[in-house]
């Protein structure tokens, strides 16, 4: 596989002194989806709204590479970027809700989309819209086409916007935690429905998630962020076999797996919280947190390999025994 999406020491700053990236690197191919985890706070979705120009007001990215096939997204301006935003790459939002717009109808929003970057009539756009509402398995989706937002559950919210998102056949989806506000059998759903359009749409993927059964369910590769940074990455099995950073190993855990937890046994977890980083932060931002933390973990920090595909950000060796259980 080739790389759709490649992203080279990420940088993000708002206001010129709180760091909410710092040297993130990962890497999209195509077809593939993969998962980039970690708590709240650890920059997950300012990467993801990094990628598509989306930052806040006062928020600044640098990066030594950010490409999506090919193209130099750093060097694009606001209309070319535009260009590219919903039509080659599309974002389903965190929280339905409050992405779409309350005072217009679904289809009028929807079918906005393509008339946007594709042209051609309202009518061939409302068409498309009833095609895709069908294919993400929206029941009546003429009579939903009248519809406000607040008319429709958050499941069917999901769902329109993931059939806006593929209005104009993009290449990559960004999906930031698009089951969150979702109870576990409408997520069930919802995950289902995007392995399927992956499958046959041949889309690449880029789910930013915290629930590692999740990732479990739908990753080939997983890169795991704290603040700021990408800690660990793998392709999905192997971080779940053998994770090298203490990070990591914490968020497995805190995950209840059969076999490798005992039921007497309390589940894991994390102390304290993730750190604030400003300017002049050296050294390992988890050390704070973490058990094997030494006076070597305040400077700079190597990045190993535990693999061909296998790299993660400590000053440990690699340890190629599986996770014992709890």
């Amino acid at each position: 596989m080739s790389a759709l999406l490649e992203i080279e020491d990420l940088a993000v700053v708002f206001g010129g002194r709180s760091a909410a990236v710092r040297g993130a690197s990962l890497r999209v191919e195509k077809g593939e989806t993969h998962c980039l985890v970690g708590e709240s706070g650890c920059g997950k979705s300012v990467t993801a709204l990094a990628i598509m120009n989306l930052l806040a007001r006062g928020g600044h990215r640098s990066a030594k590479r950010m490409s999506f096939a090919s193209t130099d997204l750093l060097s694009l301006s606001d209309r070319d970027m535009a260009r590219i935003r919903g039509n080659r790459i599309s974002m389903i939002f965190q929280e339905p809700m409050t992405s779409l717009n309350p005072a217009f109808t679904v289809g009028s929003q929807m079918a906005e989309v393509l008339t946007r970057h594709k042209g051609g009539s309202r009518a061939a756009a409302l068409g498309r819209s009833v095609e895709l509402m069908g294919r993400v398995g929206i029941t009546a989706p003429e009579m939903r086409l009248g519809q406000f937002p607040h008319q429709l559950s958050g499941g069917l919210r999901q769902r329109v916007m993931i059939a806006m998102a593929l209005m104009c056949d993009p290449e990559l989806l960004v999906a930031d935690e698009p089951t969150t506000a979702l109870d576990v059998t409408v997520q069930a759903q919802i995950l289902r429905l995007l392995a399927t359009l992956k499958r046959e749409l041949g889309l690449a993927i880029l789910l930013i998630t915290h629930d590692l059964g999740i990732v479990a369910r739908v990753a080939d590769r997983v890169s795991v962020m704290y603040a700021g940074e990408v800690v660990e990455r793998a392709p999905t099995a192997e971080l779940f076999r053998a994770p090298q950073h203490p990070y990591t190993r914490g968020l497995l855990s805190c995950v209840p797996v059969p076999g490798r937890v005992r039921r007497d046994r309390p589940l894991g977890s994390i102390p304290g919280v993730v750190p604030a980083i400003g300017p002049g932060f050296a050294g390992c931002a988890f050390r704070s947190r973490c058990s094997h933390a030494d006076e070597t973990c305040g400077r700079a920090i190597p990045r190993r390999q535990a693999g061909a595909a296998h790299d993660y950000l400590c000053r440990l060796e690699p340890e190629f025994t599986e996770l014992q259980p709890a």
